[in-house]
Formats: structure tokens, sequence, C-alpha cells
């Protein structure tokens, strides 16, 4: 196949790039430009679209001997991921970047220009198992459980996975940085990166009030209805959160608040008991099915919340353009705007049965 191979500059997509070619395929190397401040350096371990990255990828690439190219997507990142995660958190929600990130930029932008210029697949490293039976695409967790990425592509339409690669989805990350190793690939003990990729500090409230300013509000026991504290802005919360609350008391009883909601009209960040946190029902919106073909009724599955951990066993069904999961066990910390992935467990691998935006909890 002609096959576009994504390459961050990391470890990860120059072995997937690697595997590609020696699988025979015809490939080409292309790393997406996507900083509005492209002289940016990195720093530490954070991040994966410095100047410094695209310079890894494109050594990556000559010593392959594939051709490489720099496509510049910065004005598109900037209007599909960041506005949007800025604009989340404004409206009270908590959304998921690298997710976005996935649908809007490698799995839509870059995909169909890839398609455009005729090319048959694109290849990344992400950590996921791939197949497509009789024309339908499952998608798995990878073999590497701590670092399985299923849940950051579950957003991915069943004609994007016809068009997808993942070459790691059966490895180890050990047995990835030793592969690049055996390569001689000048990134085989780089860190990964870590954290939001435009937010290189990691300071995601700090970024948040450079683009909203400052919106006071109250900090409101829930229970009561006393007024415990003020604050600069929701955007500086989330569900489930516990420190950095900016109270001064002590709850009554001596034990921890934590965020149990946010309405951002009337700047309430409303905080209680961590029991207040648990949830057994979730709907969400937008949803999304590998299989083309939404749920047939009740169907027990297990789902995940969060990109890492957040997993219950639980029943979900399709709802109009919703879906609806009541959870067998009860989660804590579950926010509107957080995706939710849907798996049938399996021996191989759990497979992907749909995925959704979650628009309300109880």
């Amino acid at each position: 196949m002609r096959v576009l191979a994504a390459m961050s500059g990391g470890v990860d997509s120059a072995v997937a790039a690697a595997r590609a070619v020696e699988a025979g395929h015809d490939v080409v190397g292309v790393h997406l430009a996507l900083s509005a401040k492209p002289g940016t350096l990195r720093t530490g371990a954070r991040g994966c679209c410095t100047i410094e990255d695209s310079r890894d990828a494109r050594r990556a690439a000559d010593l392959l001997g594939i051709p490489f190219y720099v496509w510049d997507f910065a004005e598109r990142f900037t209007e599909e991921v960041i506005e949007t995660f800025v604009g989340e958190y404004a409206a009270g929600r908590t959304p998921n970047p690298c997710l976005t990130c996935n649908e809007k930029i490698k799995f839509e932008a870059l995909l169909d220009k890839a398609v455009a210029l005729g090319f048959d697949a694109v290849c990344t490293g992400h950590y996921a198992r791939l197949s497509v039976v009789d024309g339908v695409p499952e998608l798995r967790r990878s073999r590497d459980e701590g670092k399985d990425q299923s849940y950051v592509l579950a957003s991915l339409t069943a004609e994007q996975l016809r068009h997808s690669m993942f070459p790691l989805g059966d490895s180890l990350k050990s047995e990835v940085r030793a592969e690049a190793a055996e390569r001689d690939l000048a990134v085989a003990e780089k860190p990964d990166s870590h954290d939001i990729c435009f937010i290189p500090d990691g300071d995601t409230k700090k970024f948040l009030e450079t683009k909203l300013g400052q919106q006071p509000g109250k900090l409101v026991d829930a229970e009561t209805g006393a007024v415990l504290g003020e604050h600069t802005g929701v955007h500086g919360f989330t569900i489930g959160q516990r420190k950095g609350l900016g109270i001064d008391a002590p709850a009554a009883d001596g034990r921890p608040r934590y965020v149990l909601s946010l309405e951002p009209v009337s700047g309430t960040v409303k905080v209680g008991a961590a029991e207040r946190l648990s949830v057994t029902e979730i709907d969400a919106k937008r949803p999304i099915w590998p299989s083309e073909q939404p749920l047939l009724g009740p169907t027990e599955c297990v789902i995940q919340v969060r990109a890492h951990g957040g997993t219950a066993e639980a029943v979900a069904e399709a709802e109009g353009e919703g879906i609806q999961v009541h959870l067998r066990q009860p989660l804590r910390g579950v926010a509107p705007g957080q995706a939710i992935v849907l798996y049938r467990p399996d021996t191989e691998g759990d497979v992907v049965l749909g995925s959704g935006i979650i628009t309300t909890t109880r």
C-alpha cells in the first residue's frame, strides 16, 4: 500500500514507520507543524510539536530512507483543538484535547489530505490493535495495557479506521524502545511527551486564565448553601478536584471537600463530600460506532471515562442520537465533556463498541 506515516519526532511513530517500511509498503513520512510558534524549543519531556521534534522526525525518516515532509496544520489545530478546549472549560465542561486532536487533525484533516493525494492509509505510533473483518473495523486495546490508547482513538469513524494502521498494537513499550536502539534510531531513549502539548509548562489553570481572564464567582457548600470563599473563574476547576480550592476553613466533619458541580452562568462552584461524587447513570451525545451499527438493545460492557483509569462494568443502550449508560459500580469524578468509551471484554484485547461525549450524570 501507499502509506503516509505521521511522525511526531518520538520513538513510537519512528518505529511504526520503520515497521511499515519493513512490511513492504511505499511509505512517506510527514510531520505535522501544529504550533503557532514554530520556533518553540522542547521543554523537559512535555509536548510533541516543537521544532526539535520536527528535526528528530526528519532524522528518523532519513535513516529509514523515505521521503519526508512537514505539513502546516497550525491554524486548523488552533481552531479545532485549542479553541474548542478553551470553550469547553468556559462552559464548565472537561474536554480531552488529545481525543479531539486525533479526531479533527490526525484522522480528519491529515487523512483527508492523504487520501486525496492517493495514499491508502495513515500509519501512527498509537498503542491500539486494529483489524478489519468483512469490511467492519475492530478497534481493540493494545497488548501493553499501561500504554493503551484505544480510548483516545475511539472517536474515529469506521471509514477512518479502514484507512488507519497502528503497527505497535501488539508490542510492549520496552520492546519498541529496544527495537529503536537496534535500528540505530536516535530517538530510542527520547522521553515520552506528557500532558497537553500546547501547554508546555503543564499549568492548565494559568493557560485558561490568559485566554478567558478572571471571572470571579463563589465557592458554595452543596449541602448547606453556605458561601465558603471566592474564585477567579469556573474554568479553574474540574469535577472531582480536591486540591487548590482556596477554601480556608475545614469542613465541619473535618473531611476534605471536592468539586461537585460547575455553574458557569452564575459563576458558582459547588463543593462537598467525596461520596456525593458517586455516579451510576451517564448520558452521552455524538455516538460513534466503529461497526457503523448502534447497540441493539441493552448491552453489557465495560466503560471508560478517562484516558487512564475510570472504568466500570455497565449496561449501555443507544437512545436516539445518544447513549444511556447504567453503571454496575459507582464511579467518581465523572465530568460532562469527557468521552465515554464502551468496550466488549475480549481475551485478545477489549473491543471498542462505541463512544460518545458525556452530557449529564446522576
